[in-house]
């Protein structure tokens, strides 16, 4: 028999942590608990006592151990075990904002997948975030549990894939703010585990707490929990029976404070008779605890074990062979047990306390503890291991074809184990080609590189090259770089020429879309000897490898600026930039036109979208024609994710070309329905940021909050670096540079000073500068651009080079008609946002030349070109009112009163300032549109700032002087004078570089009102 203590005893500061992580869980906060300690420590006790408390407490509960078996482990093992044991119950969670993960949801359980076309394999990050949202619904679904928020456990993580560490990793990293707990245990000697949740707890993501032995009292207070326990019930009120003695003492010190053997041991010197209750209840010592006892762990299981028959006894040690958990139908075919005798067997098992069943699903069972198995293992020879290790490696090949899931490398480990090494090689390979399949590329390397171990030199090849293509996908491109080298090039165990040339064009690829320039040329060039080997003419997926060079600006060694021409700021270095556009355009043509014909789809969709973004130089319907035959060959072959992409692009486009969204939202519904979860945010951010041109900021802001978290989780740099951008352009429209400069700042910390959307960031700057009336500054950000574009091929055209710098520049006299006609032969200067700039320019020159007519028709087009763009179109009539009042044409006064109208609406006081000096200097009527009493914050209404004292206090942020105010404002140096003295005293500030900072702090988001 088998006793257990009722209570945890010796762990009362362990419980409290679990106790606040459960009541932080209820406030909404998240946390991660981690219980280390050695085997039988009681670390499997405290999560079910966690989770005993979580279910009274009305969370939901998610349970999952990992489980290696025989083999390595299976991916997301413990994490799908912990999903189905909730939703084979109450069924997985309907919120509809799960829909775009389930593709990703699907790689961890297989059965969730929709019917039609495969998804294709999703990244581990991707996967995780669909793991954290998962949980998030669960959390907040209270038709299944009473109180929101969820406690997530994972036991054994020492024995966990790799994908379910990236997964905790992610989890740590991402619970603060959300309603769920998530509590892992692992082995103090746990290796990749054990240096994770030591990082997330240096990091103070994670609390670490690691369970150490009982002392001799503890151990003594357990004991005697678990014989009151197992004693007939006492009267009430009565004390439990004391412990004797000795059996303390022995207890003490044979168990070494570990509590399963603490439980082993009582339980054998019950079994052995030397431990018994007395006529009164009480525990009697009635032989020689020394000799009648079993002094190990091992002793006692094996003891134990020995008392069933001897087709019990087998199947428990085949069970062992098998690993911790295993399969009741697997464990029939390897004993040939008929039904009856296998239950009676199991049931002999189950009332040895040595297997208990195991999760889920119910044909599945499991050894009390890992010690159990490893006790059984250990009193086998190693003939008998073997043995069967090979029958159960035969058996579970019959009972599951094909070895889908965790049941390949499984059986890798039963032939290693049975001492066929080949055998098990073959079937790690396996395992490493179809978790790189299902987007497990963690476990794929571990899964190859074990099989890599085990294969001679000379046929290692094949594995080798399986490992480096999965090494690219995860990323790990310096192991990739090393490992490639070590290839032989010829003789035995070398790859033909053509499956070479192909690893080397796919390693080129790979390392210049990570901007590895020097390692993709090096790759790329030895691609190119290997392809002229085969003598099939170009190689397409070396030609556009080599385009995405040329643009980058390497000479022959790869290195950026190798070329010379990214030095350059003058005319030479825009030939220089355009010589290498066009030999881009060149190789990237070539490259579509031979994958076509050779039969390579995916490179030649790389081609094509290299293309249209180059050929927008010559005009949208070229650029457009290309990604429609990238569209229609990713249609054609199925590649999903290429034809969404194409998709994005072409709703980019679109909405340059008329303003319309319309196409860009029917790629994000295309990418929500298949789970891409990356180009499902780069659709998003480029909705978001089509809202600020189109003035429809709550819109704008409600996108990019969606994405800034997401691309910052999913550490999707490029997509995050133009939401951030996106946030920031939102905060020029609106005239608030204060929160566009700490939207910069973030940008920048995310690298985005070597970005190629660095002139969305000088863009933004011009436009904040218009709504401040700074009109010098404007065009110096536009220089700035204009500086930059010229050393870099840029695929940005509404920043300000192809209409507002025209613009600006025409009203300062810094161009004439020529230069302007320049500019409007650009295909960019027909877009939209551009075209009313452009058109506005134009006014300006002709209005100058006395063409009133002309000049009036071109404002009439600048108009009905920016109809979609309410802020561009009304800074544009600000512009060209001041032009039109100076030369004499036009209809200054409607231009500059509709522009007035909306600025002071959208509350920007500096331009809408500007609009009524110009009707004062027309002789227009100029009503007063001051801001009221209602529009300045409650607490400085509350110190008695006027309209005028507010907005002199708004110019006070970026610090300008008086006279810089007065110009703005359109009053005198010395009204301004007089205005920031009231302010000084009503403040309270002791001089005027306090009294801005208080300004900057008062008008932030979280300032005053």
């Amino acid at each position: 028999m088998l006793v257990t203590s009722p209570v945890v005893v010796g762990r009362a500061e362990q419980l409290g942590l679990l106790d606040a992580g459960l009541a932080a869980v209820g406030a909404g906060r998240g946390r991660a608990v981690f219980l280390l300690g050695e085997a039988g420590i009681g670390k499997s006790r405290l999560a079910g006592e966690c989770a005993y408390r979580a279910v009274t407490g009305g969370l939901a509960v998610l349970r999952g151990r990992s489980g290696p078996g025989a083999g390595a482990a299976a991916p997301f093992r413990p994490i799908a075990e912990a999903l189905l044991s909730l939703f084979r119950v109450s069924g997985p969670p309907r919120a509809p904002e799960l829909v775009p993960y389930r593709s990703a949801l699907a790689g961890i359980l297989p059965e969730w997948r929709a019917g039609g076309t495969p998804a294709e394999p999703t990244s581990l990050i991707e996967t995780a975030e669909a793991v954290l949202r998962v949980l998030l619904a669960v959390a907040r679904d209270r038709e299944s549990h009473p109180r929101p928020g969820c406690l997530l456990i994972l036991e054994d993580l020492h024995d966990a894939d790799a994908e379910t560490l990236a997964v905790v990793e992610y989890l740590c990293g991402n619970l603060a703010d959300l309603p769920v707990f998530l509590l892992g245990t692992l082995r103090s000697e746990a290796g990749a585990a054990g240096t994770l949740v030591r990082e997330a707890a240096r990091s103070r993501c994670a609390d670490l707490t690691e369970l150490l032995p009982l002392s001799a009292e503890q151990v003594t207070a357990m004991a005697g929990a678990a014989l009151a326990a197992d004693a007939a019930r006492p009267l009430p009120g009565a004390d439990p029976p004391p412990l004797p003695g000795p059996v303390a003492e022995r207890l003490a010190r044979d168990a070494e404070g570990n509590p399963f053997v603490v439980e082993e041991l009582l339980s054998g010197m019950i079994t052995a008779g030397v431990l018994r209750r007395g006529p009164a209840g009480d525990w009697e010592v009635c032989g020689d605890l020394g000799i009648d006892v079993p002094r190990t762990v091992v002793h006692s299981v094996i003891r134990r074990a020995d008392r069933l028959s001897p087709a019990g006894r087998t199947l428990l040690d085949t069970a062992a062979v098998l690993g911790r958990r295993f399969p009741l139908s697997v464990l029939q075919r390897i004993t040939g047990l008929g039904d009856r005798d296998l239950l009676v067997h199991l049931r002999a098992g189950i009332d040895a306390q040595l297997i208990s069943s195991s999760g889920p699903v119910a044909d599945w069972y499991e050894f009390r503890h890992a010690l159990t198995a490893e006790a059984l293992l250990s009193g086998l020879l190693p003939t008998e291991r073997a043995a069967l290790a090979r029958r159960a490696a035969d058996a579970i090949e019959q009972a599951h074809p094909g070895l889908p899931g965790e049941w390949c490398p499984r059986v890798a480990g039963l032939r290693l184990t049975a001492g066929d090494p080949a055998a098990a090689a073959r079937r790690y390979a396996e395992a490493g080609e179809a978790a790189r399949r299902e987007g497990a590329v963690d476990s794929a390397v571990s899964f190859l590189e074990r099989a890599q171990e085990l294969l001679p030199a000379t046929e290692r090849a094949p594995v080798v090259e399986q490992l480096l293509y999965t090494l690219m996908e995860s990323g790990r491109l310096d192991r990739a770089l090393a490992l490639v080298d070590t290839l032989p090039v010829t003789g035995p165990g070398a790859l033909d020429t053509a499956r070479a040339a192909a690893l080397r064009a796919r390693l080129a690829w790979a390392t210049v879309t990570a901007a590895r320039y020097a390692d993709a040329a090096a790759q790329a060039h030895h691609a190119r000897r290997l392809f002229a080997r085969l003598g099939d003419g170009p190689a397409p997926a070396v030609d556009v490898v080599e385009a995405h060079l040329a643009l980058a600006d390497t000479g022959p060694s790869g290195e950026p600026g190798a070329g010379g021409a990214g030095t350059d700021t003058g005319a030479a270095g825009t030939e220089a930039g355009a010589d290498r556009a066009d030999r881009a355009e060149r190789l990237a043509r070539r490259a579509a036109e031979e994958a076509e014909r050779t039969g390579l789809p995916e490179v030649a969709c790389q081609a094509w979208q290299l293309l249209a973004m180059l050929e927008r130089r010559h005009g949208f319907d070229r650029a457009d024609a290309c990604l429609e035959r990238g569209l229609a060959l990713a249609t054609e072959h199925g590649l999903t994710t290429l034809q969404i992409d194409a998709l994005l692009r072409l709703g980019s486009n679109d909405f340059m070309r008329g303003g319309s969204s319309a196409l860009l939202e029917r790629a994000h519904r295309a990418a929500v329905d298949h789970g891409a979860l990356v180009l499902m945010h780069n659709a998003e951010a480029s909705l978001a940021m089509q809202a600020v041109l189109t003035g429809r900021y709550a819109a704008a802001r409600e996108l990019a909050d969606r994405c800034v978290l997401a691309t910052a989780r999913l550490r999707n740099t490029d997509n995050h670096q133009f939401v951030l951008l996106t946030r920031a352009t939102l905060a020029a429209h609106r005239g608030n540079r204060r929160e566009m400069e700490r939207e910069l700042a973030e940008f920048r910390r995310w690298d985005g000073d070597t970005s190629l959307q660095l002139p969305v960031l000088f863009g933004s700057r011009a436009v904040c500068a218009l709504l401040e009336e700074d009109h010098e500054q404007a065009l110096r950000e536009l220089d700035q651009s204009l500086v930059w574009e010229k050393r870099h091929p840029s695929v940005f055209y509404l920043n300000g080079r192809y209409g507002l710098r025209p613009l600006l520049r025409a009203l300062t006299g810094r161009a004439d008609p020529a230069e302007h006609a320049a500019v409007a032969a650009h295909p960019a200067a027909a877009l939209p946002w551009n075209r009313q700039f452009e058109r506005f320019a134009l006014a300006v020159h002709e209005g100058r030349a006395g063409h009133a007519l002309r000049a009036g028709g071109a404002v009439e087009q600048a108009v009905r070109a920016g109809g979609p763009f309410p802020m561009g179109r009304r800074i544009g009539l600000r512009l060209v009112a001041q032009a039109a009042l100076a030369d004499g044409w036009g209809d200054p006064v409607a231009w500059a009163r509709e522009a007035e109208e909306y600025f002071h609406e959208a509350s920007v006081p500096a331009v809408a300032g500007a609009c009524r000096e110009l009707l004062r200097r027309a002789g227009a009527t100029v009503r007063q549109r001051r801001r009221g009493a209602s529009g300045i914050p409650a607490a400085l209404r509350r110190i008695g700032l006027t309209p005028r004292e507010y907005e002199v206090f708004l110019l006070l942020v970026p610090r300008l002087g008086n006279k810089d105010i007065a110009e703005r404002l359109y009053i005198s140096a010395r009204t301004v004078e007089k205005h920031v003295a009231s302010l000084l005293a009503k403040t309270g500030s002791p001089h005027r570089s306090a009294l801005c900072d208080y300004a900057a702090e008062a008008t932030g988001p979280a300032g005053p009102g």
